[in-house]
C-alpha cells in the first residue's frame, strides 16, 4: 500500500520539471522568434503575421524540429553505443565485465510483452532505440519541411521562384543547421561520460558514489 507522503507529484517529479522547463522555453521562443520573424518580414517588404500563424509557418517548425532532431539522434545513439562500448571509469558506462555488472531487476510484475515472449519480447527488448529513431526520422522530416518552407517564404518575399523540395534538401543551408545542433549534443553526451569519471554529485543517479574510486565504472 503507498504511504501518504506517496503522491502523484513525488513519483513524476522529474519529468514534470522537464516538461515544465520546456513548455516554458518553448512559449518563449514562439514569442520571441514571432517577432524575429516579423522584423525579416518587414526588412523583406513582407507584413507581419499574427501568433497563430507563425506557430504553423516554417519559420517556427524549421527552429522547433531542427533541435528535437538533434536531442533524439543524440540520445537514439547514446542507448546503442552504450550496448557494446565502455569507458572505464565513467558513471554513464556499462561495467568492463560482465562479472561485475550485478542484477537490478526488482521484483515485481513484468511487462506484459516479457510475459508474452516471442516477437513482442524482441521488440520490446529494442523499443528504447526504435522510438527514438522514430522519433528522429519525424523530426528530421518536420524540420526539413519547416525549413523549405521558410527559405520559400524568404524567396517569395524577395521576387525568386521557390526551390523545389528536392533541390534544397541538398543545399548547404539544410545541412548547416542540422550539423550545427548534432556536434553540440554529441558534444554534451561526451563531457559527461567523462567528467563522472573524475567529479561527483552526491545522491545523483548519474554520479558515481562520491566515495567511489575513479576506476569505478558505472554506478
Amino acid at each position: 500500500m503507498a504511504s501518504r507522503n506517496d503522491t502523484f507529484w513525488r513519483r513524476n517529479g522529474l519529468s514534470l520539471a522537464f516538461i515544465g522547463f520546456m513548455l516554458a522555453s518553448l512559449v518563449g521562443q514562439a514569442l520571441t522568434g514571432h517577432e524575429v520573424h516579423n522584423q525579416e518580414r518587414i526588412e523583406q517588404g513582407g507584413t507581419p503575421i499574427t501568433l497563430s500563424q507563425y506557430l504553423v509557418s516554417g519559420h517556427f517548425v524549421s527552429a522547433t524540429f531542427e533541435n528535437w532532431e538533434s536531442e533524439f539522434l543524440q540520445m537514439g545513439m547514446y542507448v546503442l553505443l552504450t550496448v557494446v562500448l565502455r569507458q572505464k571509469g565513467s558513471a554513464e558506462s556499462r561495467p568492463m565485465s560482465h562479472a561485475q555488472e550485478k542484477n537490478r531487476i526488482e521484483q515485481g510484475p513484468k511487462p506484459w510483452p516479457v510475459r508474452v515472449g516471442g516477437i513482442a519480447r524482441t521488440l520490446y527488448g529494442h523499443s528504447l532505440a526504435i522510438a527514438f529513431g522514430i522519433l528522429f526520422l519525424l523530426s528530421f522530416a518536420l524540420h526539413l519541411d519547416g525549413s523549405w518552407r521558410r527559405e520559400s517564404t524568404m524567396r517569395a518575399l524577395q521576387g525568386e521562384d521557390p526551390l523545389p523540395l528536392a533541390v534544397y534538401a541538398v543545399e548547404p543551408q539544410f545541412w548547416f543547421e542540422s550539423f550545427q545542433n548534432w556536434q553540440s549534443e554529441f558534444l554534451s553526451v561526451v563531457s559527461l561520460v567523462l567528467l563522472s569519471i573524475w567529479l561527483r554529485q552526491k545522491d545523483s543517479p548519474q554520479s558515481k558514489p562520491v566515495e567511489a574510486p575513479h576506476s569505478q565504472t558505472g554506478t
